[in-house]
C-alpha cells in the first residue's frame, strides 16, 4: 500500500455485551443492504455515507450507555478519521496526476501504444501480469493502480473489452505485488505486528500467493480466449487511434512522467510527493508539446492560457472535445474534484470505525470469534472471517491486520502454530479482501480511481477471492502450517 497509519487508540470496552458490539453492526448491515436495493451501484454517492454516519452515532449512544462521555465517543470519530488523512492527500493527488496526465498526452500515448502491443485474447492475463511486476517493485497497489491501471481501463475501452474483468485483473495483480514486495506498508506491519523477520513472512506467503496468482492468471486467460463478447473493429480500432493523434501529440516523450514516477515511488520516496511531483510534471509537458489542448480546456488565448489550462487539469481534470464517442468517454475524466465523493464515503466509514475501536466494541466481536475456536482449521477460518469483518466495520485495512494480529497472537501459541501462520493469515485475509468493500479505504479508492463500481468488479478480483479460500483450506488440511518453536525459519534465515 501507499500511505501508513498509526494504530494505536485507547481502548476501553467497559463491559459491553456482545449485543453492545454487534447492534451498530447489525444497523449498518441493514441500511447498506437497503442502500444497495435502491441505489444499486450509485449507494455509494451518498446513501452508504448516510449510513455509515447514522450507524456512527448509533455507536456512540451505545457506548454512552456503558459509561462513556460523547466527547469521548466524537474523539474516537476523529482519531478514526485521523488515521485516514494520508490516505485522502493520496486520493487528492491521483485525481491531479490522472487530469494533467491526460493532458500532458501520457494516460492517450499508453492507450495509443498499449491498443496496438496488447492482444484481445490475452489482455485480461497480461493485465494482470503487467501490474504485478510494477507492484512487486514499488510495493504500492495504489500507485499502480493510479497509473498503469487507468492506461489499461483505457485500453480495455479501446479493445471493446469487458471493464469489469479488466478492474478485477489490474487490481489482482496490483496485490500480487504489493503483498509479496518488502517495500510494502501493509507486508511490513503484518510481520511487525506478529513480531516475525520480514523476508521469512514473505517467503511463508508465497505457499498461498503462487497458487492464487496461478489460479487467476488461468482464468483470466480462459475468459479472454474463449469470450464471446464483440471486440472492437480494426476500423474502430483505427478510428480510435486517428482521432487520439488528432487531439494529441502522441510520442515516447509524454511517457517521461510514467517513468519518472516508477522510479521516485521505486527509490521510495513517499507516497504523496511522488503523485504531485509526477502531476506537475504532467503539466509542464502538457504546457510544452500540448499547448493547444491546455490552451483550449482553459478557453482562453491569452499570455496565460498555458498555466490556467495546466491548473484546471489538476483540479477538474480534462474535457475531451473529440468527436469520437470512445475516445471523449475514456478522456474526459480526473481532477482532484473527482475524488471528493470517495473522500466522503472515507470519512464516514472511519468515524464509524472510529467509534467502535474507541467503545471495545470491535475488541468484543473478535474476542466472540475465536470463543468457539477448537481446531487449527476453526483458527485459520475465524482469522479470515475476523479480518474480512473488520475491513467491513473499520473501514481500513491498516485496522484489519493490526486489530486481529496483536488479540490472536496468543491463540495461535495455544494451538502450537508459528507466528508465521499468523502473519500470512492477516496477509490473506486482512490486506487482500479490504478492496472488495465499497466503503473501506480499499475498495473506495479503487472504485474512483479505475471508475468501476465495487461490486461490479469484485467478482472478478479472483487473486484476492481465491488467497483467503486457499488460507482457509489450508488450515484444515493441516498444510503448510508451521509449528511453533520449529528452528527452520532460523536456518532459512542464516542460509540467506
Amino acid at each position: 500500500m501507499s500511505h501508513t497509519i498509526s494504530s494505536e487508540s485507547p481502548q476501553d470496552s467497559r463491559n459491553s455485551s456482545l449485543l453492545d458490539a454487534l447492534i451498530p453492526l447489525l444497523i449498518l448491515i441493514c441500511l447498506l443492504s437497503l442502500s444497495v436495493f435502491f441505489y444499486g451501484a450509485d449507494s455509494s454517492y451518498g446513501p452508504n455515507q448516510i449510513a455509515l454516519l447514522l450507524c456512527a452515532g448509533v455507536a456512540a449512544l451505545v457506548g454512552m450507555k456503558n459509561g462513556f462521555s460523547w466527547k469521548e465517543m466524537e474523539g474516537g470519530m476523529l482519531h478514526g478519521m485521523s488515521l485516514v488523512f494520508g490516505a485522502i492527500l493520496i486520493l487528492l493527488a491521483v485525481g491531479a496526476l490522472i487530469g494533467s496526465w491526460i493532458l500532458a498526452g501520457t494516460v492517450p500515448s499508453m492507450i495509443y501504444y498499449g491498443v496496438q502491443m496488447l492482444s484481445p485474447q490475452w489482455f485480461y492475463a497480461a493485465s494482470c501480469v503487467i501490474c504485478a511486476i510494477v507492484g512487486l517493485s514499488i510495493g504500492s497497489s495504489w500507485t499502480t493502480a493510479g497509473t498503469l491501471g487507468v492506461a489499461l481501463m483505457g485500453i480495455a475501452g479501446a479493445l471493446g473489452l469487458n471493464p469489469a474483468i479488466t478492474a478485477g485483473a489490474v487490481i489482482s495483480g496490483a496485490y500480487f505485488g504489493d503483498k509479496l514486495s518488502p517495500l510494502s506498508d501493509t507486508t511490513n506491519v503484518a510481520a511487525a505486528v506478529t513480531s516475525n523477520d520480514l523476508f521469512l513472512h514473505i517467503r511463508h506467503m508465497l505457499w498461498t500467493t503462487i497458487p492464487a496468482f496461478t489460479l487467476a492468471l488461468i482464468v483470466f486467460a480462459t475468459i479472454g480466449l474463449t469470450s464471446e463478447t464483440s471486440h472492437s473493429s480494426p476500423e474502430d480500432i483505427q478510428q480510435l487511434l486517428g482521432a487520439l493523434q488528432e487531439e494529441f501529440s502522441i510520442s515516447i516523450v509524454s511517457l517521461l512522467p510514467l517513468v519518472l514516477l516508477l522510479g521516485m515511488a521505486w527509490r521510495r520516496v513517499p507516497a504523496y510527493p511522488t503523485l504531485i511531483i509526477g502531476a506537475l510534471v504532467g503539466c509542464v509537458i502538457a504546457m510544452i508539446f500540448e499547448p493547444n489542448a491546455t490552451r483550449q480546456l482553459a478557453g482562453g488565448e491569452g499570455p496565460l492560457s498555458l498555466l490556467k489550462g495546466a491548473w484546471h487539469s489538476l483540479f477538474d481534470g480534462y474535457k475531451s472535445t473529440s468527436s469520437n464517442e470512445a475516445v471523449a468517454s475514456l478522456l474526459s475524466k480526473g481532477g482532484m474534484s473527482s475524488m471528493l465523493n470517495t473522500i466522503w464515503l472515507i470519512i464516514s466509514a472511519m468515524a464509524f470505525g472510529g467509534v467502535m475501536e474507541r467503545a471495545g466494541f470491535l475488541e468484543r466481536i473478535v474476542r466472540w470469534a475465536l470463543s468457539g475456536v477448537k481446531t487449527v482449521g476453526g483458527l485459520i477460518t475465524s482469522t479470515v472471517f475476523t479480518c474480512f469483518g473488520m475491513n467491513a466495520a473499520a473501514g481500513d485495512q491498516y485496522m484489519a491486520i493490526i486489530i486481529p494480529g496483536r488479540m490472536l497472537r496468543e491463540a495461535y501459541e495455544n494451538k502450537g502454530l508459528h507466528g508465521l501462520n499468523l502473519s500470512r493469515t492477516l496477509e490473506d485475509s486482512g490486506t487482500i479482501t479490504s478492496v472488495l468493500i465499497p466503503w473501506n479505504t480499499c475498495g473506495a479508492y479503487m472504485a474512483a480511481t479505475l471508475g468501476i463500481a465495487t461490486f461490479s468488479y469484485a467478482p472478478f478480483a479472483l487473486f484476492n477471492i481465491l488467497c483467503p479460500l486457499l488460507a482457509i483450506a489450508y488450515g484444515w488440511l493441516h498444510f503448510k502450517q508451521m509449528p511453533l518453536g520449529t528452528q527452520q525459519p532460523l536456518q532459512d534465515a542464516e542460509k540467506a
